[in-house]
């Protein structure tokens, strides 16, 4: 019975730090477009693969 004293204060206060994470990841705007980060995986090779061959194909332009 005891324990329950020390356990359930520290669950509240678990709880309102978890509840705290939450709201500044809502407020800092983590959770806006989750959509984007998908496609940026899918994306995100071929577009630096492109861009590094116009790059090597810019510099051997100009030799």
């Amino acid at each position: 019975m005891e324990s329950l004293y020390i356990l359930i204060p520290i669950a509240i206060a678990l709880v309102c730090v978890a509840v705290g994470i939450f709201i500044w990841a809502v407020k800092s705007e983590q959770f806006e477009d989750l959509e984007r980060q998908g496609m940026n995986i899918l994306l995100d090779e071929d577009e630096s693969t492109s861009s590094s061959k116009k790059q090597s194909d810019t510099s051997s332009d100009q030799k």
